[in-house]
């Protein structure tokens, strides 16, 4: 029942998400080619709110969590290796709609305090008038994040640690829930200083690890790229063929990139600036550094591994990366991997978090401390849990979360599409 549920909305997401990136590919002449434009947004003529930067890494801290490791893993297992391929073009296709979600979360969002705070349920409410919609849209954010993405970046670090090291799960959902509790009851900027700080370490050190792998397995790389995009074809394999593939590779690449649920908007709302065109152009940045430089590196160094001769149940996906390293690296890639979880979950966890704290403040309009305190409780509560809970089940419930979100956001940009299209060629003409 629950896998009949899944590819119905799958079904629909994918038609809006892909059909949507296409869509404002072509209105807006392929912004996501123009390398050079991207960057503009980096300036800002508010230098007392939460900077252009600092925002790119709360959203990019929300990407590149373990679904960059565990689902790209997952991904390859299901689908073979030809939903790297697919990875890469909704990759490509879907950045566009992150730069359309975040210029309007941008637009719309609201002062708080002396903080800003926006995402989806604001446009959604104020651009198309739709109250009930960006309510529901509100609760499942927090739904999503704090009872599915944070479960599952919970329970990576759980079965990393526990198949390696034999630390009981118990201890490790203590733990967790102890150290992230520590982080968000700092409030926002506390969350915004361990994003900007950790997501560049936890990028250069992965990329570093990641390179390592390549270098020793050079002589490999041709045919495994080759083989990435002949099995994005293959039309025999798997059953449903080339198909199956395609949709597992937009699945999980957008459980990685997160382009077209809204939730980058959400961290580019906490940055105030008059270039509201430039704060969403930065985002197709920070796709085309999860999926083509974090995402990548996962592929190449399971793909090199004679990981075809594994046979798992239950898949968390982070066993198959975890084989991988200990093939090349031995101990010390285990080790390293095992670091790299522990702080891209982390930063995930603290990011996501946000997330269901700024979706609260939506909800509930004169929000009082004892609000936040009830989230941030529920939350790490949660945490320990979710190291606890089968990965299998938390899989299945954030892959219709995920549908779910991308629909209600898609429809809403689709039903916004004039003031984006107008709004950013107003921007062309004066840069």
């Amino acid at each position: 029942m629950i896998k009949i549920i899944t590819d119905v909305l799958w079904s629909i997401a994918l038609v809006f998400l892909v059909g949507g990136g296409f869509y404002f590919s072509f209105k807006l002449k392929f912004p996501q080619f123009k390398i050079t434009s991207l960057f503009k947004g980096f300036k800002t003529d508010d230098k007392n709110s939460i900077s252009p930067f600092k925002s790119l890494t709360v959203s990019l801290a929300a990407r590149v969590g373990v679904g960059s490791l565990a689902g790209i893993a997952l991904a390859i297992y299901l689908g073979g290796p030809g939903s790297i391929f697919w990875i890469w073009i909704a990759g490509i296709i879907t950045s566009i709609n992150a730069f359309c979600e975040s210029y309007l979360g941008a637009k719309y969002q609201e002062r708080d305090g002396s903080e800003y705070k926006g995402g989806p349920s604001f446009y959604i409410s104020k651009g198309l008038n739709n109250k009930k919609l960006a309510s529901f849209y509100a609760i499942l954010i927090i739904i999503a994040y704090i009872f599915g993405f944070m479960a599952i970046q919970a329970n990576t670090i759980s079965v990393s640690i526990e198949q390696y090291y034999g630390i009981s799960p118990l201890i490790i959902g203590i733990v967790l829930a102890f150290v992230s509790g520590i982080s968000i009851m700092k409030g926002l900027d506390r969350i915004v200083n361990i994003t900007s700080k950790l997501v560049p370490f936890m990028g250069i050190g992965y990329v570093l690890l990641s390179i390592t792998v390549i270098v020793i397995n050079i002589d490999k790389i041709p045919e495994v790229l080759s083989n990435i995009i002949l099995s994005a074809f293959d039309f025999k394999a798997f059953g449903m063929g080339v198909l199956s593939t395609f949709i597992i590779g937009i699945q999980r690449g957008t459980f990685s990139t997160e382009a077209g649920l809204g939730t980058g908007a959400i961290a580019s709302s906490c940055s105030h600036s008059s270039n509201k065109i430039g704060i969403g152009l930065i985002q197709i940045l920070g796709i085309y550094f999860t999926v083509f430089v974090i995402c990548t590196s996962t592929a190449l160094i399971i793909l090199t591994s004679d990981y075809t001769s594994l046979s798992l149940n239950n898949i968390n996906g982070i066993e198959l990366t975890q084989y991988a390293l200990n093939y090349h690296l031995g101990k010390f890639g285990i080790f390293v991997l095992i670091i790299s979880v522990i702080a891209l979950a982390y930063s995930t966890i603290v990011a996501g978090y946000y997330y269901g704290e700024s979706n609260l403040k939506y909800l509930i309009k004169n929000i009082k401390p004892i609000h936040i305190n009830a989230l941030k409780i529920i939350t790490v509560i949660l945490l320990f849990f979710g190291s606890l809970a089968s990965p299998s089940i938390i899989w299945n419930i954030v892959d219709i979360l995920v549908a779910v979100l991308a629909i209600i956001n898609m429809y809403a940009l689709i039903k916004l599409r004039r003031e984006i299209i107008t709004d950013y060629e107003k921007f062309k003409k004066h840069n």
